[in-house]
């Protein structure tokens, strides 16, 4: 069986720019035959709006909204909106990640409440209720997919909160797969990619020198890209994956093996 998301309507969070790993993944998706959901940031000149929907035309989204997960009104929204077009959704791609560049440079014990905060509302937290939205529009053998990283497991450095918020994350991949599964075999998984340089990845300190280093010790002795990251996502979310769930996959070039 070759790989076919021809019919499945899938929502993408977390495109920003041609770097973003959500657009790799959106890209892949789309090459298999779904149709495309994409939300973006709004802010207030619109420029994320304009920027997302110049780069997604080709990808011809039936569905394009605004979504700030720390504003529950349009997080509602956007599943209205899929609720009275699709009437069902067969995929949920959760790409967001936020931390103050303050908080995950220096000292961790130096982290502030509100970055803390702030840190695990929009990088781990924001999954929960995302699938508590969409768990009535969800089709039987739907996937969800999120985006984490080795520092949920090890201490990299200048990584600090976002580690703990993606060892959060992970684990709430574990308890939603627990609980979706048992009625309509809804899969819940994340992808732990290795360093590439995106937006988000930009405010981490020695972002280079953590990519040269995946790259002198990885078993592949080279980094991945967006579109290998976006081929899994690919497979997660259809039904070659069909008993997977649960699982952080290592899209890494082999790194995580090798130690550091």
């Amino acid at each position: 069986m070759l790989l076919d998301l021809s019919g499945k309507k899938i929502l993408v969070t977390g495109i920003a720019n041609n770097r973003s790993i959500a657009w790799g993944i959106a890209q892949q998706l789309h090459a298999a035959g779904a149709e495309i959901g994409v939300t973006y940031l709004p802010d207030d000149k619109g420029r994320f709006e304009s920027k997302v929907r110049e780069l997604t035309k080709p990808l011809e989204p039936s569905l394009f909204l605004p979504l700030n997960v720390q504003d529950d009104s349009q997080t509602k929204n956007v599943f209205n909106q899929i609720s009275n077009q699709w009437g069902q959704l067969d995929g949920l791609v959760h790409c967001l990640a936020f931390a103050g560049k303050e908080d995950l440079i220096g000292d961790f014990s130096a982290t502030s409440p509100q970055g803390f905060s702030r840190a695990l509302e929009i990088s781990a937290y924001s999954l929960a209720p995302l699938c508590n939205y969409a768990k009535p529009l969800l089709s039987e053998g739907a996937g969800i997919v999120t985006l984490t990283y080795l520092g949920a497991e090890r201490a990299i450095p200048n990584y600090n909160v976002m580690g703990v918020a993606k060892a959060a994350l992970e684990a709430s991949v574990r308890y939603l797969s627990a609980e979706l599964g048992p009625e309509k075999q809804i899969r819940v998984n994340a992808i732990s990619a290795g360093p590439i340089r995106t937006l988000a990845s930009s405010a981490i300190g020695g972002i280079l020198d953590m990519i040269h280093n995946v790259e002198e010790k990885a078993p592949l002795r080279r980094t991945v890209t967006q579109t290998e990251v976006g081929n899994t996502a690919a497979f997660l979310l259809s039904d070659l994956a069909s008993g997977i769930s649960g699982q952080t996959i290592y899209v890494d070039a082999g790194y995580c093996i090798n130690g550091m």
